[in-house]
C-alpha cells in the first residue's frame, strides 16, 4: 500500500493559511434552506465562488508561489511561472503572478472552454493552446521549465494540496460537528487537502469524492490500484477532467487515505444540479461545482438528520454552457 506523504498534514495546512492571510478570501459556509428541506438534513454550501478568481484554486497557487519566494527569494521566479490547467488553476496562477509582477504562461488543451481562456488572458498571462488533453498541455509546461520557467502544478504538490486544505480548516471552524463533506474529485488536490484537514480534526466526518462518469482518471486509477491514463471527454464538469499523472507522487496516495466513499455522476445529473442551484439558490456555477448535489440526487444518498457540506468549487461557466445544461436537464 502506498503511504501518503508526511509533508501534507495539519501543520502544513496551518502554515498555508498564514501565507494566504490577506491574499485569499475566507469564504462563507451558508445553510441552504431549500436543500435542507429537500434532504431532511442540515445542508451547507461552501462558496469558493466568492474567491477573487471565482474558484478554490487560488488557495493552492498562491500558497505555492508565496512559499517559493519565502524559501528562495523573488529572483527565483524572475523568468516567470507556468502551468497546465483545465481553466481554474490557470486563472489562479495568472492572478497570483499578476499580483507579484511575475510573467506567466498558462498551457491549455483545446477542450478548455474559451471563456476560461479569456479570463486567464484578462489577467495578463499568455495562453498556449496545446493538443487535445491535459497531458499534451503538460508536455508544453515541461518545455517551458527547461527554458527556465517555474512550474506551478495544478494538484500533485504538497504546497498546492496544503493550500486547498485551508478550506477544511474553515469547514471545521464553522461547523465543528460536520457529519459529511462532498467534494469534486479529479487530480485529488482539493479532496486530499480538505480530507487531510478534516480527518486530522474530526476523524468521524465522512469525506465523499465525486467524479465524472466518463473520463475520470482518479476513479480508474483507484480501481486499478495505481495511476493510469484515461482519455479526456467533453463534459459539463470540465474542471474535473484531466489525468493524475502516471508518476503521481502525492495525491493518489492521499486520496486513498482520507476518502471514505466515492461516486460517479452522469451528465444529466450534473445538468439538473446546475439548474437546481440557480433556481433554489440563485447561484450560476460550473458543472464541477454542482457534483455534490448531483451525487445526492442521482445516488439517493441518505443524509437525513446529518450536517452535510457541499463544496461549491467555482463559477467559471459560460452562458452557452449553462443553456446546454438547462436543455439536458429538460428545464
Amino acid at each position: 500500500m502506498i503511504e501518503p506523504r508526511p509533508d501534507i498534514n495539519l501543520a502544513s495546512i496551518y502554515a498555508a493559511r498564514a501565507r494566504l492571510q490577506g491574499q485569499v478570501a475566507r469564504t462563507p459556509l451558508i445553510r441552504s434552506q431549500a436543500l435542507s428541506q429537500r434532504f431532511e438534513a442540515e445542508v451547507f454550501l461552501k462558496l469558493e465562488t466568492r474567491q477573487p478568481t471565482g474558484a478554490f484554486k487560488l488557495r493552492g497557487a498562491t500558497n505555492m508561489i508565496a512559499a517559493l519566494i519565502e524559501r528562495d527569494g523573488r529572483d527565483t521566479l524572475a523568468r516567470g511561472v507556468t502551468t497546465a490547467s483545465t481553466g481554474n488553476h490557470g486563472r489562479a496562477v495568472a492572478h497570483a503572478a499578476y499580483q507579484l509582477g511575475i510573467p506567466a504562461v498558462i498551457c491549455l488543451s483545446r477542450l478548455v472552454p474559451d471563456n476560461k481562456a479569456a479570463a486567464i488572458e484578462a489577467l495578463g498571462a499568455e495562453v498556449r493552446r496545446v493538443g487535445e488533453s491535459q497531458d499534451d498541455a503538460f508536455d508544453e509546461v515541461e518545455r517551458l521549465v527547461a527554458s527556465g520557467m517555474t512550474a506551478i502544478p495544478p494538484f500533485d504538490d504538497p504546497l498546492i494540496v496544503s493550500g486547498q486544505g485551508t478550506i477544511g480548516l474553515e469547514l471545521m471552524e464553522d461547523q465543528p460537528a460536520l457529519d459529511r463533506v462532498l467534494v469534486g474529485l479529479s487530480g485529488g488536490g482539493l479532496l486530499g487537502g480538505i480530507g487531510a484537514a478534516v480527518k486530522a480534526i474530526r476523524p468521524a466526518t465522512r469525506v465523499t469524492g465525486i467524479s465524472l462518469s466518463r473520463g475520470a482518471a482518479m476513479w480508474e486509477s483507484l480501481q486499478a490500484g495505481h495511476p493510469v491514463n484515461v482519455a479526456e471527454v467533453e463534459s459539463l464538469g470540465d474542471s474535473l477532467g484531466g489525468g493524475i499523472g502516471l508518476d503521481n507522487r502525492y495525491t493518489f496516495a492521499l486520496v486513498r487515505e482520507v476518502m471514505d466513499d466515492h461516486y460517479q455522476v452522469s451528465e444529466p445529473a450534473i445538468a439538473r444540479a446546475m439548474v437546481d442551484l440557480l433556481d433554489a439558490e440563485k447561484m450560476l456555477v460550473e458543472g464541477a461545482a454542482a457534483v455534490g448535489l448531483a451525487a445526492l440526487e442521482e445516488h439517493g444518498l441518505d443524509i437525513r438528520g446529518q450536517r452535510v457540506a457541499l463544496i461549491v468549487s467555482g463559477n467559471g461557466v459560460a452562458l452557452e454552457t449553462f443553456d446546454r445544461a438547462r436543455a439536458l436537464a429538460g428545464a
